[in-house]
């Protein structure tokens, strides 16, 4: 009895087998995306730059030293027009004597609102389409991809300015028009994806239990398509910045007093050589935004695109 104990003893994994085994344990594809991308440095880099944006953004009326009224109006004070940076205002004041920093913190705010409404629009749109032409197939993938051509044909930005020249000049519109401008983009990922999972085998199965076409469609199909739409949305989120401050830089995007960054270089544009930090600072706002996205979205498609993947293993070996 005592010789029994002792084998079982010595057969009874320790620890470090056990962790051995469960790391030896496939992984899902999803697991082992963030997996990959836990590991990306650029990645980190972009996550943490769009984690202090969001967090100046959430907390600037804690942050910032001014703060607008109730109509979104921030106090001028001309006698303290166009103060360099100093350590009362570290990013110096604008030609009305409003600080800066508070600016782009308040800033922050409606550059993550346009992109992520932008985008959200887009992706709402852009799958529906994309799902019910990859899916029924024939004319009705004739028209819509058809449509969506004529919609990628012209320049984004350009037809943006064109729909926000239609419909009138604001936040809201810009953010309409961005946004429309990307649907193609994204129906046309959704389209590709639904036709490499529709002829799987889990997609036969559900038909044959009886699963209608559009519980099969939203149910089955698109929750195994999202990780090419997830990449695709945070590259998204850089052009919607981009292409948003370009509008208000036109005065076709946010109107005064919305403290919007691509504004704020339209209205101190005129004092770039007499005032270089009511440029420089707004300027630099968007640029590391958009490369925080930038960043996050190349280090989402390392991760969660196969191709990619099987290639670096495929080289490795």
């Amino acid at each position: 009895m005592t010789e029994m104990q002792a084998s079982a003893k010595k057969k009874a994994p320790t620890p470090r087998e056990k962790l051995a085994g469960e790391l030896a344990q496939p992984r899902s594809p999803w697991a082992e995306g963030l997996h990959r991308l836990a590991r990306n440095r650029l990645a980190q880099v972009g996550i943490v730059i769009i984690g202090a944006v969001i967090f100046v953004a959430v907390f600037a009326p804690v942050l910032a030293s001014e703060d607008p009224n109730n109509e979104g109006i921030f106090q001028a004070h001309p006698e303290d027009g166009k103060l360099p940076p100093s350590q009362m205002h570290p990013m110096g004041t604008d030609d009305l004597g409003r600080d800066m920093v508070s600016l782009i913190m308040y800033g922050a705010r409606v550059s993550l609102m346009v992109g992520f409404f932008s985008v959200g629009f887009a992706i709402l749109v852009g799958v529906m389409l994309g799902a019910l032409a990859g899916y029924w197939g024939g004319f009705v993938d004739s028209l819509i991809m058809r449509l969506m051509d004529i919609v990628l044909a012209f320049p984004s930005i350009l037809l943006a300015l064109v729909i926000v020249v239609s419909i009138g000049p604001g936040l809201f519109n810009a953010m309409v028009a961005v946004g429309i401008v990307s649907i193609p983009t994204y129906a046309r990922i959704t389209r590709a994806a639904v036709l490499g999972e529709i002829g799987k085998e889990y997609v036969l199965a559900a038909r044959a239990m009886g699963v209608g076409p559009m519980g099969i469609l939203w149910k089955h199909i698109l929750p195994n398509s999202l990780a090419p739409l997830i990449v695709a949305a945070s590259l998204g989120i850089a052009t919607a910045i981009l292409d948003a401050a370009g509008l208000g830089f036109l005065g076709l995007g946010a109107q005064p007093p919305t403290p919007e960054w691509g504004l704020m270089l339209s209205r101190n544009r005129s004092h770039i050589f007499t005032s270089p930090w009511m440029v420089f600072f707004p300027g630099v706002a968007i640029m590391f935004l958009v490369l925080g996205f930038n960043l996050l979205g190349d280090g989402l498609r390392d991760a969660f695109d196969p191709r990619l993947t099987q290639g670096k293993k495929t080289k490795g070996g």
